[in-house]
Order: structure tokens, then sequence, then C-alpha cells
């Protein structure tokens, strides 16, 4: 066998895999599909008005979610809420979502009805069905999939693609929330671990315990730019840390980018959590904490007096022509690459898991 049979998957990690996948499948077989493997959802052509969205999505217990800190309500809540941010993702309304799960020995009815108590309340907040899954065992751990229809007009489908120089680039939210409300359940669940009768802290970190457990889609948003009559030129959710979707982004357009420190929107409690007490500085953790799940869209420069003073959308910086590069302006006028740092849990579990 040639070398490269060889390689690791913790070498490429996830999306070098699924780059491997789509060289496998590299036609289309049905002239109703529309985009099949790359984006936040699959589209598919199903009518002469509406485009039709197909997502899925796994969570895997020790991988992306500890049931020690994890309520269940919680966590139905969160499996449906992912889902349907990546419809929003494409500018798109979610109209439907599957269940799936895989339960070890541990779970009793109650524990099951409380998981699907979450995905209820969910689906309400959405105005969407549950409309079927799965059920079935597991030897070890719960296992979650979601796989989740929407609806976009044609006119109004948003790619990955479709960033072009000039156009600025816009955050909704604030980031890096749910990155330091996880350190923060991890060192809580440390200090039990070693003093079981000690008391958890989590007085005074509601906020960013919220962002971490419960993510919101921003279907309001996407509705939101519906009555603006504004189509972003691109768009992604913001799951695996803002510079490495944003060089999503730049890499499916064929363009670059600078974006400006001085105008991220960092939450008061994030920085200082951050940096006083687990000593990150807070800039690295809104770039690259990842799990968010706000929107990070382009848009036109004639769009921008609309969001300029926005109390939920924010400017950031704006697309450039590939060869300038893809970088960060600091405070204080320096220039740095932007890298790819996200939290990837692929290459977490891939790493934790391997033999020596």
């Amino acid at each position: 066998m040639s070398k490269k049979e060889y390689i690791n998957i913790e070498e490429i990690g996830e999306f070098g895999l699924i780059e491997e996948i789509k060289k496998l499948f590299p036609d289309k077989k049905r002239q109703e599909t529309v985009v099949g493997i790359g984006d936040d959802a699959a589209v598919l052509n199903m009518n002469d008005q509406f485009l039709t969205l197909l997502s899925t999505d796994n969570l895997n217990e020790e991988v992306h979610f500890d049931l020690f800190y994890t309520p269940l309500k919680h966590l139905g809540f969160k499996s449906v809420s992912v889902s349907a941010s990546d419809i929003c993702a494409m500018n798109g309304e979610p109209i439907g979502v599957t269940v799936g799960i895989a339960l070890d020995s541990r779970f009793t009815v109650p524990m099951v009805k409380e998981f699907y108590e979450g995905v209820r309340i969910a689906c309400n907040k959405y105005g969407i069905d549950l409309i079927g899954g799965d059920t079935t065992g597991s030897y070890k751990g719960l296992f979650i999939n979601t796989s989740i229809i929407g609806k976009v007009e044609k006119d109004r489908v948003t790619y990955r693609s479709g960033a072009g120089p000039g156009d600025l680039i816009c955050v909704t939210g604030d980031l890096g929330g749910a990155y330091v409300g996880l350190l923060i359940m991890q060192r809580e669940k440390e200090v039990h671990m070693e003093a079981p009768q000690a008391t958890i802290k989590l007085e005074g970190y509601e906020y960013l315990i919220e962002r971490l457990l419960k993510p919101e889609a921003r279907l309001d948003v996407v509705r939101m730019l519906r009555e603006l009559d504004v189509v972003p030129s691109a768009m992604i959710d913001i799951s695996d840390g803002l510079a490495s979707d944003l060089l999503h982004i730049c890499a499916a357009s064929n363009v670059g980018c600078v974006i400006y420190e001085e105008k991220f929107p960092i939450d008061p409690i994030v920085y200082r959590t951050a940096l006083l007490e687990f000593n990150l500085n807070p800039t690295t953790v809104f770039l690259s904490g990842g799990e968010d799940y706000e929107l990070l869209f382009t848009i036109p420069e004639r769009y921008g007096d609309l969001f300029e003073n926005h109390p939920d959308i924010t400017i950031i910086g704006k697309i450039l022509p590939k060869e300038e590069g893809t970088y960060m302006i600091s405070k204080s006028g320096n220039k740095y690459e932007l890298t790819a740092q996200g939290w990837d849990a692929f290459r977490k579990y891939l790493r934790e898991n391997s033999n020596p």
C-alpha cells in the first residue's frame, strides 16, 4: 500500500476527512441536488419558489458533552438548536427535525422523557415539528443524531462561497462565552472529583453556563434580514470558532479578509473571567472558542449603514482580494495572520483515545 493509505485521521482532522469523502462523490446523480457536501446544509431544488435544506449532526457523550454538568433537558434543547443553526446559516427557516438516540443501561424512562422535554421546548421556540427519529441501545454512553429539514426562497439562499472583495464582515451577538463556560464547568467538576463534599460555585457565571449548555440558533436574525430585504453574500454559523469559520468562508469564496480587534464584541463577563481566572487572552477566546452558534456573514458595503450601530450585529472587518491574505489588525495596529485554532472535537477525541 502507498504511504497515503496509512494517513491517520488525526493528521488531517474532521475537515480533511470530509474533503477525502467528497472526492468519492464527484458527480451529482439527481437534478434536484443543488449543493451536497461542503456547506452548512445540503440544498435540494424541489419546486419553483423554495429550496429544501437538509442537515444532520451528531452529539456524543464524552466528546461533545459531559453528563456530569449537562442536564438532560438542556441537552435535548441543544441537540435541536445546533441543527437549526445550520439551517439559519443558509438564510433559511427550519421546518422539522428527527432525533435518534442510542442509550446505555444507565438510562430510565424518566431520564429519556427529560431529554425529550428539552427537544419539545426547542421545537416550540423555533416553530418546528419533531417528525421522527430512532432509538437503539449502546454498550456505553449516550449518542444523539439530529437531522433537520428547512426551506429558503431561491433568491435568498446564502452559501459560504458568495463573499467578494469589499463586502463587510458581520457577526451576531458576542463570542467566547461558551468556551469560558466550559472551562468553569470543567474546573468545578475537578474540584468535586477531588473533594465530593465541596460546594460547586456557579453563582455569577450564569450567562457563561447558559451559553455553553443552552445555545440558541439565530432564527431571529434570519427573519430580521428578511424584513430589511438584505441577503448576505456569504454566511456560516460559528461552531468551530470565528477564525476557523471565517477561513471557511474565505476558502469557499476564494478571497482574503481583514478583521479589527477593536471591533470584537466580547461580553465583559467573558473578558474578565478569561483573563483573571484562566489567564487567557480574551481575543484568543473570541477567535477560537467555538460552540457559540452565532452567525458570521458578509454583506455588500451598501448595507453597512443598516448595521453600523446595531445592538446585536457588529461589523468587524471586510473581505479582501485573495492575494492580500487573511489577517487581524490588533488594537495596537499590529498585523497578525489568521489561523484556525478552534476546538476540534473530532481531533481531540482521536488524540485522547488512540493507542500509545
